[in-house]
Parts: C-alpha cells; structure tokens; sequence
C-alpha cells in the first residue's frame, strides 16, 4: 500500500512538472510570435506617412486639438509636423488672478509632461520589455488569446496585450498604472487596426488620469505609402 501511495505520488508530481513546462513552453512560443508581429508591422510602418489627431480634455471638455502629418526618419524615429496654422497665444490674465492662473498652466504642462515620459514607456510594446518580463516570471497567458505582463515597468501596473485568434496580429494593448503612486491611477487603451496590404498599426490611443480628470486621445489614420 504505501508503494502504490508512493507510486502515484511521485505519477502526480511528474504530470504537475511535465504540465508546467508545457505552459511555460507555449508561453514562450505565443511570446515568440508576438514579438515576430510587432517587429515585422513596424518595419512596415517606415514605408508609410499618415495623419496623427490628438485632443487634449479636461474635466470632460476638449482644451486643445492638433493634427500632425507623422513619418518614420532616417533615425528610425517618428518624426511629426503640425498641419495647419499655429494656435494664437490666449491673453495673460495680470494681478493676483492672473498669477493663480499661470501656476496652474505651469504645474499642469509638469503633470503633462511627466504623463507623456510614463506612457512612452508602455507604448508602443516593446519585445524587449516583454521578454524581461517572460524570464522574471511576470508573463501569463489568458485565453483566448491574451498575454498578461505584471510588475512590466513599475510594481504593480499590469499590461494585457490581446490577439486577433484567427489572424494573430495585435488587436489590444491595455495599461493599468499610476505616475507619482497607486493614488494618480494611469489607464492606457491602445486599440490597433489593419491596412489593405495587412499592416498592422495603432488606431487610438486613449490616456486617463481620473486624479487630474485629464484624458488624452490620440487618433491614426490616412495612411499612405511614402517608400518601397
């Protein structure tokens, strides 16, 4: 009795072991694939130019909205030119008022500016991120076809990058994180979207913070083809 009690013990502990070294290997191979897809899109993405829509709300209302023509340079950057007119400058407020006013602009295009540093480093996936984040342990898979990534640039945020299941490319990307501490939550939404020759790029970008009840959304479209 106590053999056989042995013997399905350690049957148990074999399966257990042969079942996560199979979890472990298909993550790696759908990480794998992912990477492949992102790096093979944004070199697709250099041979294109296209139309970049950003506004900017606070409190529920659009402060600012700009359009930029967007273009990868010969330094593997996007490089990005206003279209249209420049805003004209608002009048300066004088006295006390308007001393109030020009601290909070200024303490706001800090918050901005800050905001924009920790977005860049979600946006746009990074493989090398992702695999740092496979071998510390901090990758799971989600059906039906999900990577999950924890502690991906700060302890605590979690980054969920979903796939078409049929056509396997990039369909979301989405961010739970916060800037200074877990009280100015940071939510990321990146949504993606294909071109007719199956290139795969970012479509909208929405950033929240529910502290400052700012949200920034960010809008891609007319693409065209500016290279071989």
């Amino acid at each position: 009795m106590i053999r056989r009690i042995l013997f399905c013990t350690l049957i148990l502990a074999f399966c257990a072991t042969a079942g996560a070294q199979d979890q472990k290997q298909a993550l790696q191979e759908k990480l794998a694939a992912v990477k492949q897809s992102v790096a093979e899109n944004q070199a697709r993405l250099k041979t294109y130019a296209w139309v970049e829509t950003t506004e900017i709300s606070l409190k529920g209302e659009v402060k600012k909205r700009e359009q930029k023509e967007c273009r990868y340079g010969a330094d593997g950057k996007v490089q990005k030119t206003p279209i249209g007119a420049p805003p004209e400058p608002k009048k300066q407020t004088r006295g006390l008022k308007g001393k109030v006013v020009e601290k909070k602009v200024d303490e706001l295009k800090d918050y901005m500016e800050r905001f924009g540093s920790l977005v860049s480093r979600y946006v746009p996936p990074d493989p090398q991120s992702m695999q740092a984040a496979f071998q510390a342990g901090k990758a799971a898979m989600t059906p039906p076809a999900s990577l999950v990534f924890t502690d991906y640039v700060k302890p605590g945020d979690k980054v969920t990058l979903s796939q078409d299941p049929t056509t396997k490319k990039l369909k979301q990307f989405n961010v739970s994180t916060y800037l200074d501490g877990p009280d100015d939550a940071v939510v990321i939404d990146v949504n993606f979207s294909s071109l007719a020759d199956g290139t795969n790029h970012v479509e909208q970008v929405i950033l929240a913070s529910a502290k400052k009840e700012l949200q920034i959304k960010t809008s891609n479209f007319d693409y065209k083809k500016v290279g071989p």
